[in-house]
């Protein structure tokens, strides 16, 4: 049975991958959605979260597998095909970003996605500002924003190179990109594929932002199954 690994998002859980890992299973594959954890010690790079990941994996008994990674997992996810490249049998990025940046007013958003101290009212504007695109319901992610694994994790991305990880690719490669995303424009997508992974099928997504799998989970299921499937 194939295994695929999922990588969530920048502070958020593993359970963002709930529905995808149902419709995973369903197909035959044993998913594991890799928590991370509250706190990771001294001063990490995104090469010391990649061989944390992959130890987690290695304590599960799991060799080879597929990794799937949604924002900034999709940094991480890259950061392990480039370190552990022979193990990943195929990589597919959900919202990638990196390369391309977005507006200065939506990193400020994103930030105050993590601060405790706003109003409910004020942290579901900058959470729909950043993630959902006009027209759908931020409920799904009203909670699950944890600010010390988000430090922890940005700082990690800050003191790793960009061209350790960005160009990072195997065989099999799927880009999954939402054309209305605020936090990673889809020219990320479009050039990572044009630049390091010519062989990699893309798929834009309308109707969707950076949250992407809350707001369009069946296109984004199918994609993923067709890619693994083919």
């Amino acid at each position: 049975m194939d295994v695929v690994v999922l990588v969530p998002s920048l502070g958020r859980p593993a359970t963002d991958f709930d529905a995808l890992c149902v419709s995973l299973e369903a197909e035959g594959f044993r998913t594991v959605a890799l928590e991370p954890r509250a706190t990771f010690s001294g001063k990490p790079t995104l090469h010391d979260l990649a061989a944390d990941s992959v130890s987690q994996l290695d304590a599960l008994g799991i060799e080879k597998f597929h990794i799937i990674g949604h924002a900034f997992g999709n940094r991480l996810s890259r950061c392990i095909t480039a370190d552990f490249n022979e193990r990943v049998l195929s990589l597919t990025l959900l919202a990638a970003g990196g390369l391309v940046e977005p507006e200065e007013h939506i990193w400020a958003a994103l930030s105050d996605c993590y601060d405790e101290s706003l109003s409910d009212e004020e942290h579901m504007k900058n959470v729909k500002m950043c993630f959902f695109a006009a027209g759908n319901d931020p409920e799904p992610w009203r909670s699950g924003w944890f600010p010390e694994i988000m430090k922890y994790q940005r700082a990690a991305v800050l003191r790793t190179p960009r061209e350790e990880w960005w160009g990072a690719s195997v065989d099999r490669v799927l880009v999954v990109q939402a054309l209305q995303d605020a936090v990673a424009p889809v020219e990320n997508g479009r050039r990572y594929v044009a630049e390091s992974a010519p062989h990699a099928r893309l798929v834009e997504i309308d109707g969707s932002s950076h949250a992407m799998l809350p707001e369009q989970p069946a296109a984004i299921a199918t994609a993923v199954i067709e890619f693994l499937k083919g």
